[in-house]
């Protein structure tokens, strides 16, 4: 066979090895995901994400190459999986070790107010935000009394309640956020807070 059509199609035998080669890598993925628990098959970390494609190369890797068996490529996935589930059990034992290796969540709108700096430090356009609050059925920024950037790069979004401040709201811990600029927002929208306030939060009343 010419090099040409090699580059199309190598021989059935070697097609064979690719198609039983993927069939059973595909099956130790879906074992491995299973025996590692939901926590490899929900949103990402940024250590979750990387597990994930270097996994993926090496998939493809023992499906396609030559050169590398079957069990070498499975072995250094399950390799990996054992490194993902000691590192998130890691977490779960030892947060506060682990918190300057972690992102943190991020504020990026206050009361209905965009916060621009902490917008572009996270590269978040005002369209991603908003494209958020449709998938929440919200239909103007006033409605949400924060909406955070989470670790994972999900957008959570806190719908307005009446009174409730920064300092007040537990789940908050830990999300990054400049004190001065929230002071800031709320001396320069003050009118424009209050007025979204009574409007949506008396319309949930």
């Amino acid at each position: 066979m010419n090099s040409e059509s090699a580059f199309w199609f190598a021989d059935w035998g070697r097609s064979a090895e690719v198609v039983a080669g993927g069939v059973l890598m595909f099956a130790f993925a879906v074992i491995l995901g299973r025996l590692l628990g939901k926590r490899s098959m929900a949103q990402m970390n940024n250590f979750d994400w990387l597990i994930a494609v270097a996994s993926g190369s090496i998939l493809a890797t023992g499906v396609l190459a030559k050169d590398i068996a079957i069990a070498s490529a499975a072995l250094a996935m399950a390799t990996l999986g054992v490194c993902q589930w000691g590192v998130t059990k890691f977490f779960v034992h030892h947060p506060n070790e682990v918190d300057e290796l972690k992102a943190d969540p991020t504020l990026l709108v206050h009361k209905g107010i965009f916060l621009q700096d902490a917008m572009e430090e996270a590269r978040v356009s005002k369209d991603e935000i908003f494209s958020r609050l449709r998938a929440e059925g919200m239909v103007e920024p006033g409605e949400a009394h924060w909406v955070v950037m989470e670790p994972d790069g999900r957008l959570t979004v806190i719908p307005r309640r009446k009174g409730l401040e920064i300092d007040e709201a537990a789940s908050l811990d830990g999300v990054t956020y400049d004190r001065d600029t929230i002071n800031r927002v709320e001396r320069e929208h003050r009118e424009e807070i209050a007025a979204t306030e009574r409007r949506f939060v008396s319309e949930k009343n």
